[in-house]
């Protein structure tokens, strides 16, 4: 059975997202140790899967000659994953490699965990990850928490309404001040 995991970067207040829908503050703070951890984790094989929001931003930006020339590495594993995108506005994804898949999300996820083929990691997509923790169809967790206190914003987990159990694997923290805190689902 493949497994379907979180990438997402948090605040120490617990938001993904400010109050209007910013993320930018969770690309800041760059040094050495992070590029090489980032570079590492975008050249792996599994399957990306994204929600419109995310996609549309991600899909404006690694295709793009500056994201070849800023971070090479990270824009090649980007652009040749494969890559899966849910949405019901979306009439077509012509990200090379893309699949959109308009359906019921929480079925169909079911559906994918079940077939052959590589792991999945859900990238930021914060609606995403509450549906399918609410589903309990996360494997892990793997949350950059990133030192900024944005004092308000919308959380990883808005809308779960269910107790989340979850075992620390590893917990590494970065000369940027970004700690990486990997979990199990239990």
């Amino acid at each position: 059975m493949r497994k379907l995991s979180v990438f997402d970067t948090i605040s120490l207040d617990g938001c993904f997202t400010d109050m209007n829908n910013d993320m930018s503050w969770a690309h800041r703070g760059n040094d050495a140790e992070w590029n090489d951890f980032t570079s590492g984790n975008a050249s792996g094989n599994g399957v990306l899967v994204f929600g419109r929001v995310t996609y549309d931003m991600m899909v404006s930006y690694w295709p793009t000659d500056a994201a070849r020339k800023a971070m090479p590495q990270v824009a090649d594993g980007m652009n040749r994953s494969q890559k899966i995108v849910f949405s019901r506005k979306l009439d077509r994804a012509d990200w090379n490699n893309t699949r959109l898949i308009k359906g019921d999300i929480v079925a169909e996820t079911r559906k994918l965990k079940q077939e052959p083929g590589p792991d999945m990691v859900i990238l930021g997509s914060g609606s995403i990850v509450a549906q399918f923790a609410q589903a309990g169809l996360i494997d892990s967790y793997q949350l950059v928490i990133a030192p900024i206190a944005l004092g308000a914003g919308r959380t990883l987990f808005d809308g779960v309404s269910r107790r989340l159990n979850l075992t620390l694997q590893e917990a590494r923290a970065f000369r940027n001040g970004n700690v990486v805190l990997s979990y199990l689902a239990a």
